[in-house]
């Protein structure tokens, strides 16, 4: 830590149950674990595994997990709508999943090299037609915090849903995790930063902080991006974590892991700090505990918690 700890805030809710509400995206993760690098037009051995997946729905399974009341708002393909309302019910989530009639359910391919490092191959489905209508103002009122993927903001249809979302929340902390360094690229970092301005916490990894800072000087990044957002969560991998808010700065240690599969490492970050800041703690313990729960998560295969207990 580089600054005082501050004082622990206040919780975010008085007089009835912490509540997240999480948007975003639902995907089906094939995960490719290669013994080496890509054999261009032959063959490398591989284990392969079918995985529940999708940034929001990863964190807020994670959010459930550890502790916190979640609503989580999606939309998938029609033939899925039904199971996927019933996976996430048995991981303690209440999911309000549109079904669409004319998009399957995304997908994404995830390639995992022997240091546990991943690549993505992305099929959006369903996610690109998420629609306003598709977040009841019920859901808005009763949460004490909403919680945007920022793979909502890169295509047209699901960006006015998350922007009508922001309009709606009336003053509730608002997260944002921007996803993706490519996608920020190709949209453009002043397009982002104005699509989210009023959000109150961002959360990025390292290049994506980059990006959106537009330097690769770390401390100029926090500098830059906390004077946009209230409070900045800047996820470093092995080289930590950090929290700037205004002047005041937290660094963690990353914690001793055994990395299997970095995949939803950064979404098992982003839900224990969310859940720590429901439960009113400061933003030193939640960084601490953020990271352990990131670290944690790259030791097992898959996005999500019961990834721990499925075969692989």
């Amino acid at each position: 830590m580089t600054a005082p700890a501050a004082r622990a805030p206040r919780a975010l809710v008085i007089g009835r149950a912490p509540r997240a509400l999480v948007i975003g995206d639902v995907m089906i993760d094939t995960i490719v674990r290669l013994e080496g690098p890509i054999a261009v037009g032959s063959d490398r051995r591989a284990r392969i595994a079918l995985r529940p997946g999708g940034s929001a729905a990863n964190q807020a399974v994670w959010l459930a997990r550890f502790g916190a009341k979640v609503d989580f708002v999606a939309r998938v393909g029609a033939a899925d709508r039904q199971a996927e309302t019933r996976r996430f019910a048995r991981a303690g989530v209440e999911a309000h999943l549109a079904g669409d009639s004319a998009l399957e359910t995304g997908r994404l391919i995830a390639l995992v090299d022997p240091s546990g490092e991943r690549s993505f191959l992305t099929d959006r489905g369903a996610n690109e037609a998420l629609e306003a209508g598709d977040v009841a103002d019920a859901l808005i009122a009763s949460a004490t915090l909403i919680h945007l993927s920022g793979y909502s903001f890169f295509g047209p249809g699901p960006r006015a849903a998350a922007l009508d979302v922001m309009r709606r929340a009336q003053g509730k902390p608002v997260g944002v995790d921007p996803a993706s360094a490519e996608f920020l690229r190709e949209v453009g970092a002043t397009n982002f930063l104005a699509w989210t301005r009023g959000a109150t916490m961002l959360f990025p990894n390292s290049e994506e902080a980059a990006v959106l800072a537009g330097t690769e000087d770390r401390q100029e990044q926090g500098a830059r991006l906390a004077a946009l957002y209230p409070l900045v969560v800047i996820k470093r991998g092995a080289a930590g974590c950090e929290a700037i808010q205004g002047e005041r700065r937290w660094r963690v240690a990353a914690p001793a892991a055994t990395t299997l599969d970095s995949t939803g490492a950064g979404d098992a970050f982003v839900a224990c700090f969310l859940a720590a800041r429901l439960q009113g703690l400061s933003i030193e313990d939640g960084l601490a505990r953020a990271a352990a729960a990131g670290a944690a998560a790259t030791e097992v295969l898959g996005g999500r918690p019961e990834a721990s207990e499925a075969r692989g």
